[in-house]
């Protein structure tokens, strides 16, 4: 499963685990599983750390994750491979962002 989605024991965020390539082919799965909460109602944190690759429909879906989300708590980008985050912020995302 390319995308794994979990609760926060606390309840206020949402981790969304992309595995392999981050792309097109799992648009659904990443869709779904942020959606499953209310608009506005969690931040969420996308742990890339098994990312291997993505592409600009990976960006895309962050940017609507982002607007989703809920404003405060944003959407923050963790554990990306060195050449993840260089597509990150060639792409400016680290000004859109929290990544780390």
């Amino acid at each position: 499963m390319p995308v794994q989605t979990v609760e926060s024991p606390e309840k206020d965020e949402v981790v969304i685990k992309v595995s392999g390539r981050f792309d097109f082919t799992c648009h659904q799965e990443f869709v779904k599983g942020y959606k499953s909460w209310p608009p506005g109602s969690k931040g969420y944190v996308v742990d890339l750390s098994q990312a291997e690759f993505m592409d600009s429909s990976a960006m895309g879906m962050l940017l609507q994750l982002r607007e989703y989300g809920d404003k405060r708590a944003g959407v923050s980008l963790v554990n990306g491979s060195d050449s993840v985050r260089d597509i990150l912020r060639i792409a400016n995302f680290d000004k859109l962002f929290t990544i780390g």
